[in-house]
């Protein structure tokens, strides 16, 4: 396994929010004072909630911060499973309202996620290379990003020697079709968080680390980045 792993354990999740948040902006603000912009990819779900409303007040040049998404469920803005409805309300207020936002759902092709992806990927990718931040969650069946077990496309979305940055995505455990971006997209980033919740995600972790195939195994083994594991109760 990738010996890269840091794990950082807190005691509630208030700790853990405000920890991880603080880091993120401090490499964030790194990168725009370094480089003059900084990219964030961040994931959904309600796990990060508490962690975006802490990062979202703090002080750094947002104006300079383009935010986009790991992955996401093939719907509109106003559906409440959208990611981006959940990022826009929680994350990009505040300090951090002037951020730039770069979605990965296409209305123009609403009812056909396969035909957006060369489109969203060279939305994704004029962001430039690598990120400075991505932020994955995980799953109770060990899924990250839109990598589940079963899905149509998981192979490729794994392959690390992939060209493709998106990739469409249906699984029985999924709901809707999802876009998501690929593992090596993922993996090139200046910095890889894992940010997960509760004993049963602690147990699917271990599992992982002790080489149970899992999709998050998949980030967990590679050697292109360190991942730095933060868990809660």
């Amino acid at each position: 396994m990738n010996a890269k792993v840091n794990r950082h354990e807190f005691a509630d999740r208030l700790t853990l929010g405000d920890t991880l948040a603080k880091d993120i902006a401090s490499k964030l603000d790194a990168a725009v004072k370094a480089r003059g912009k900084a990219s964030l990819a961040v994931s959904g779900g309600s796990t990060p909630k508490l962690m975006f409303a802490v990062l979202a007040e703090q002080e750094i040049d947002w104006s300079k911060v383009t935010i986009t998404l790991v992955d996401e469920r093939w719907v509109d803005e106003d559906n409440e499973r959208s990611n981006a409805r959940l990022v826009k309300k929680t994350l990009i207020a505040h300090e951090a309202h002037v951020a730039g936002f770069q979605p990965l759902f296409d209305k123009a092709h609403a009812d056909d996620v396969d035909a957006a992806l060369a489109g969203v990927g060279a939305k994704v990718d004029a962001l430039g290379k690598p990120f400075d931040v991505v932020v994955l969650g995980m799953g109770p069946d060990g899924h990250t990003a839109s990598f589940f077990p079963g899905g149509d496309h998981l192979a490729q979305a794994l392959d690390l020697d992939g060209k493709q940055s998106v990739l469409s995505m249906r699984a029985d455990g999924a709901g809707e079709p999802r876009i998501t971006l690929s593992l090596p997209r993922v993996l090139d980033t200046r910095a890889l968080y894992l940010h997960i919740e509760g004993n049963d995600k602690k147990e699917i972790l271990g599992k992982a680390l002790a080489g149970e195939d899992f999709p998050i195994a998949a980030v967990l083994k590679q050697d292109r980045v360190a991942v730095d594991v933060y868990w809660s109760p």
